[in-house]
């Protein structure tokens, strides 16, 4: 039986090894060796010494096999390599070199040619080859041969390819080869990559047998017998499978290593594309192979890294960022000690220390690794933009006194000056020389003392890499010590440093032989040179996700749907193109360097300029004049002035607008809803002119008194709804830890105020309503100023409704009407008041901006109503100018702000079309209307008092005109300017009450609107500088206004994410920002965000909202709508207090906001949003953007953050993927 089994074991290792013939071979003999076995051979004795003795047979058989594979394939590629095996000997260093492997080491540190002679400088740290053909390392044949020599070749002189013309989709076929270079594991094109070009539309992929075996994404059956091989993901994704030569013969050719000059190329399909590594500047000879089979060739290593879209397409990134993870991993593995520091009843263990050289992507992914290891992270890099990202991750950033900024071309570093390596240390003229650094070598010397783990990561573009970490250097680090050299196949930055060949994977054993890991004293020294390789599963993922995206935007990208097209106007395009027909097209014209980021403090003191004195003697006499102007205009009311009473009533207006301006500066931005909800309430007095006006018994009398009635009605509903809904937010802001309040107890100092009212003026004293006039404006001015805060919030509210109720009071006790004429009054102030409440009641908080817009038409229609009632009550003959004014002045605000509050009533509420109206001369249009009222204003004051007939005619005409203009100017303007709007009408209905203060000499009127008046004024001044636009710009201009330049194009291709992704994005952050957007209150997402945030809260995740000023429809509405859904007031801040820590955030999730977060506003001085602060979130770690669709926002400008590598787009209904968020979190977190 032990014989049978043997015979069976290695009949089974012959099926999955061998090709067919071998195969077939191994099986016969097998067989054979089965018959003549006793078939009931007991065990043990000779029985056992022969089955042994057939295992090792076995054994061998298989691994004879595996080498009949390994030169079937190879005999595959072309039979030219038997000549070139006979001249190998020591030429074997040679092949290793001009194949250089894929160094995925530092963001800035190469482009692929880190040097033009890899070979001798490979060749100096003493490990680049074998001596030996066959070098045979954990049972796998590794053969190590030199291509035959090429003749160069020149660049073809025809016409570019059929790639440059453009090729649709349909008629291309993809090839994906599998990497024959030793060692490497990985594949170009993944599963997902395969079924991602196939739904694009290219007409096949076609997949080299077993090429993803090794990165784990191919499937095998193996039946017993009849031993076929089956690529199945490959398979699933709908690709074909093939040989080598049918993978390398398709239109478009897909490799992560270059080419083969001797095997592969000659494979290739004349006139074809190729799109792989290929480092043009070290390897001229595979260049001029190309460019004879007049190949279209685009080098991944060569795609330009400054350019955002080509962000997605950097593959150089994707390998680094692997490489400074693994580092860590592969130091940490030969480190004898924990990287975090523990206090133990055995002892303390100190946290261990690292030292990264090089701050890149492989750099950072060091950083980031290292420190959540738990260990002390220092950095240093010559970039002046790495320090802030350094210290971002927690680590120390190290500096020295040159300063020299390292930034080099392209997105590299740059070779530093001699006078910078000698920064801390004299050195000679030859030692300079020979170090070629970047870095001062003092300052590691001093740190190699003193870390436990070096990692290097410094590569110059073109040149050798630097030696940093000296050989006196690593003898001074204590025993244990780690080094790791990224740049160990350019030669190393750490002179100990022995880079070698690298043995295959034994995929079964899981293990990777290498040379290159060497002990110096008591130091380990790391040189691998296949990091990237080393994760080829995650590797090949990163990379197919770089490639495929990549292909896609070849032709597309500049219009060309649907085609493969090489297209020099795309900058990606053409700095990746190496060959086009043919024709050698490398190097690229430079694109502009990057402007080196300054230093902090740098940028501290560029932010205060100096004026000179002529610029301080210009700016001072430009103020001087102005006050002087505003100065002389308010003197000059003296001129016009009828009477003591005038003057009086303009001092208490200039009073008021000043307690106003220092009042309403001090409401705390989360507040403005609220402010503009109590403002709007307090407006109702509006209702005091009815009141005055009024007549005629329990019902009006005249047309007249019906107006006033009318303006008493629409009063009382402001009244009413304005309190309500002011206290149904202010309840919201309140917190469960909250102490009790008890503001009710306030209705004693109503009681006291309103009984010292009654007794006085029942007692005849004529002054008690002037100074209970005064108690209630005092009152009104209290209620903003509680806005300051939160914890005074709701105690403004109660003194805002005091002081109205006080105000009505006293007018009501200053009347000489009948009881039936006070029965009418009671009765329209009631039933107002009644119908506001249960508006407000009822009324959805996300549907505010519109009820502020309706009760500020409210507003408006008191005003007009008042107005005219005046006019037609008095006795025309004998009104003065004043009188005639206000008249003017109330009946054309009040109509403005009457029709412009209904338009934006309708556009918030979707029955109007929230985009822009843009008609031929639309301003003139508004100047044609304002010249109308203009004109009905003199025919009032020329002959108003003479003919009522003509003056109620051209009041009337006032009126209808200037409805008219308010509704064309609001229409004008877009739904992303509606705070603006809001603001504006609300400051109009306040000097709308101030006008008919002075129509009716009201102290009352006049005080409070004048404080309404100049709330909305600084409201609106915000919300502008929100925006950088000015209140003219938002008026007469608005989004959508042509400005005669083009945005710069949105490049790139979005990346999207699903809700898995998110959360596990969201649970594996430790800091996470969420920015809402007018999206989530339209979605009514707020509730599900919530309990979100709530959640990551209790694990330990900081999750802070950021508001943006303008953010929602009307200033503040996203505080409120959070506070309705129980997200506390304090982890609730504005964009001025999140920007500056963006960097600190893991993770930015945007929710329904696009403009407020556009990057454009920042970089592109021709978009139409250009200056406008908005909330930075592409500073941050990474982002979700949560939107329904890729479209633009309100301001119609595309938004480049959605194309960056670090964002990823998440469609979908904000509620709808908030909830699903919600249910996967509470899931992972076991939450019921």
């Amino acid at each position: 039986m032990a014989c049978a089994g043997a015979v069976w074991a290695a009949l089974l290792a012959a099926h999955l090894c061998a090709p067919p013939q071998a195969a077939a071979a191994a099986r016969a003999d097998l067989e054979a060796a089965a018959q003549a076995a006793p078939p009931h051979q007991p065990a043990g004795g000779v029985a056992s010494y022969v089955a042994i003795a057939l295992l090792a047979l076995a054994v061998v058989a298989a691994l004879l096999a595996l080498v009949g594979i390994k030169q079937d394939r190879q005999q595959g590629r072309g039979k030219g390599k038997a000549k070139a095996k006979a001249t190998n000997g020591s030429a074997a260093t040679e092949a290793a070199d001009s194949t250089t492997p894929l160094l995925a080491a530092e963001e800035g540190e190469a482009d692929g040619a880190s040097t033009a002679d890899s070979a001798t400088a490979n060749g100096a740290n003493g490990a680049a080859g074998s001596s030996s053909n066959d070098l045979v390392s954990h049972e796998i044949d590794v053969i190590v041969e030199s291509p035959p020599p090429v003749t160069p070749i020149a660049a073809a002189s025809s016409s570019a390819g059929p790639s440059a013309a453009g090729r649709p989709y349909s008629e291309l076929a993809i090839g994906v080869p599998k990497e024959t270079f030793p060692g490497e594991q990985r594949v170009a094109l993944t599963p997902a990559g395969a079924a991602a070009l196939l739904k694009a539309g290219f007409k096949a992929v076609v997949v080299e047998r077993g090429a993803g075996a090794a990165a784990e994404f191919a499937a095998f059956t193996l039946p017993l017998f009849h031993v076929s091989e089956q690529d199945g993901d490959y398979v699933a994704a709908g690709a074909s499978l093939g040989s080598a030569a049918e993978a390398f013969g398709q239109d478009v050719v897909l490799k992560i290593r270059q080419p083969d000059v001797a095997s592969e190329v000659p494979l290739l399909k004349p006139g074809g594309t190729l799109v792989s590594f290929i480092y043009p500047a070290q390897n001229k000879a595979l260049v001029d192979a190309l460019a004879a089979r007049h190949m279209t060739v685009l080098g991944m290593d060569c795609i330009p890294r400054t350019i955002s879209r080509a962000q997605t397409f950097d593959a150089l990134s994707s390998m680094a960022n692997i490489a400074g993870y693994r580092a860590v991993v592969e130091a940490a593995a030969h480190f004898g000690r924990f990287f975090t520091g523990q206090i133990t009843a055995a002892g303390r263990v100190p946290p261990a220390k690292v030292l990264v050289i090089g701050g890149g992507v492989a750099g950072l992914a060091a950083i980031g690794c290292a420190k959540s290891m738990g260990a002390i992270v220092r950095v240093f890099d010559t970039r002046a933009a790495v320090e802030e990202q350094a210290k971002s991750l927690g680590a120390e950033f190290l500096t020295v006194s040159v300063q020299e900024s390292g930034e080099g071309q392209g997105g590299y570093a740059k070779e530093m000056s001699k006078q910078f390596i000698e920064a801390e240390v004299r050195i000679s003229e030859e030692t300079a020389a020979r170090l070629v650094s970047d870095l001062p070598m003092a300052l590691f010397g001093e740190q190699a003392r003193d870390v436990d783990i070096i990692i290097s990561t410094a590569l110059i573009p073109g040149k050798r890499a630097p030696v940093l970490i000296t050989r006196d250097m690593v003898d001074s680090m204590r025993p244990g010590s780690v080094t790791v050299d990224l740049a160990a196949e350019q030669g190393g930055n750490i002179e100990t440093t022995a880079p070698g060949q690298v043995g295959c994977v034994v995929h079964m054993a899981g293990a990777m032989a290498g040379l290159n890991v060497v002990k110096h004293g008591g130091v380990t020294c790391i040189g691998y040179t296949d990091l990237p390789s080393r994760m080829p599963a995650q590797a090949s993922t990163l990379y197919s996700n770089n490639i495929s995206k990549f292909l896609l935007s070849v032709g597309p990208f500049t219009g060309h749907k649907g085609q493969l097209a090489i297209d020099h106007k795309d900058d990606a395009v053409r700095g990746a193109l190496v060959l086009e027909g043919g024709e050698l097209r490398w190097p690229a014209p430079p694109l502009p360097l990057p402007a080196p980021a300054p230093p902090a403090s740098a940028t501290v003191a560029a932010a205060k300029k100096v004026r000179t004195p002529q610029q301080l003697f210009r700016d001072t006499l430009h103020s001087a004049c102005s006050l002087a102007l505003a100065l002389a205009a308010l003197a000059g009311f003296g001129i016009a002035s009828p009477g003591a009473a005038f003057s009086s009533m303009m001092t208490k207006f200039g009073l008021a607008s000043i307690c106003g301006y220092q009042t309403v500066w001090g409401v705390t931005p989360a507040l403005h809803s609220p402010l503009m909800s109590v403002t709007n309430a307090i407006s109702g007095l509006t209702a005091v002119g009815g009141m005055v006006l009024a007549g005629g018994g329990f019902l009006p009398g005249s047309a007249a008194q019906g107006l006033a009635c009318a303006a008493l009605l629409v009063s009382a509903v402001n009244i009413g709804g304005g309190f309500t809904i002011t206290q149904r937010m202010l309840d919201m802001f309140k917190r469960p830890t909250d102490p009790p309040e008890y503001n009710g107890l306030y209705a004693l100092s109503a009681a006291g105020l309103l009984a010292t009212y009654a007794a006085g003026h029942f007692a005849g004293y004529s002054q008690m309503e002037s100074l209970t006039y005064l108690a209630a404006s005092g009152l009104c001015i209290g209620a903003i100023a509680c806005l300051a805060n939160q914890k005074t919030a709701r105690l403004g509210n109660t003194l805002g409704l005091i002081g109205v109720g006080t105000g009505l009071v006293a007018t009501l006790g200053a009347l000489q009407v009948a009881a039936q004429t006070y029965t009418q009054i009671l009765v329209c102030l009631l039933i107002g008041a009644s119908v506001g409440i249960a508006i407000a009641r009822r009324i959805k908080i996300t549907s505010l901006p519109q009820m502020v817009a309706a009760f500020h038409s409210l507003v408006g229609l008191a005003a007009v109503c008042t107005s005219v009632s005046s006019y037609l009550a008095g006795d025309a003959h004998e009104m003065d100018g004043v009188h005639m004014t206000t008249t003017i002045l109330g009946t054309f605000i009040g109509a403005v702000t009457l029709t412009g509050s209904a338009v934006a009533f309708g556009k918030l509420h979707g029955l109007l079309n929230s985009k822009p109206l843009n008609i031929w001369g639309k301003n003139w249009y508004n100047i044609g209307m304002l010249g109308g009222c203009v004109a009905a204003a003199v025919v009032f004051v020329a002959r108003g008092t003479q003919d009522v007939h003509t003056g109620l005619a051209a009041i009337l005409a006032i009126a209808v005109v200037s409805g008219l203009l308010g509704a064309h100017i609001t229409a004008c303007i877009g739904g992303a300017d509606m705070p603006v709007v809001i603001t504006l009408l609300n400051s109009y209905s306040g000097y709308a009450l101030c006008a008919e203060g002075f129509m009716l000499q009201n102290d009352l009127l006049t005080c409070v609107g004048a404080l309404i008046g100049s709330s909305g004024a600084i409201l609106s001044y915000i919300m502008c500088v929100a925006m950088n636009r000015s209140l003219a710009n938002v008026i007469l201009g608005g989004y959508g206004t042509p400005t005669g330049k083009s945005a710069a194009a949105v490049q790139g291709t979005h990346t999207e994410i699903d809700v898995p992704g998110a959360v596990e994005a969201m649970t594996q952050a430790k800091k996470v920002l969420v920015v809402p957007g007018y999206g989530l209150a339209a979605a009514n997402a707020q509730y599900a965000i919530a309990d979100l945030a709530k959640a990551l809260g209790g694990k330990g995740i900081q999750a802070k909202f950021g508001i943006h000023p303008v953010a929602g429809r009307m200033p503040g509405q996203l505080n409120v709508l959070l506070a309705e859904a129980g997200v506390p007031y304090d982890v609730v801040f504005e964009m001025d207090e999140v920007n500056p820590e963006m960097e600190s955030f893991d993770l930015a999730l945007v929710i329904g906001a696009n403009d407020t977060v556009n990057s454009a506003a920042v970089e592109d001085p021709d978009s139409v949003i250009a200056g406008m602060p908005v909330i930075e979130v592409w500073r941050s770690k990474q982002v979700i953007v949560m939107k329904r669709t890729m479209a633009a926002g309100y301001a119609g400008a595309d938004n480049p953050i959605f194309y960056r590598d670090n964002t990823a787009m998440l469609l979908g209904d904000a509620k709808d993927m908030c909830e699903k968020l919600r249910a996967r979190v509470y899931e992972q977190f076991g939450i019921v």
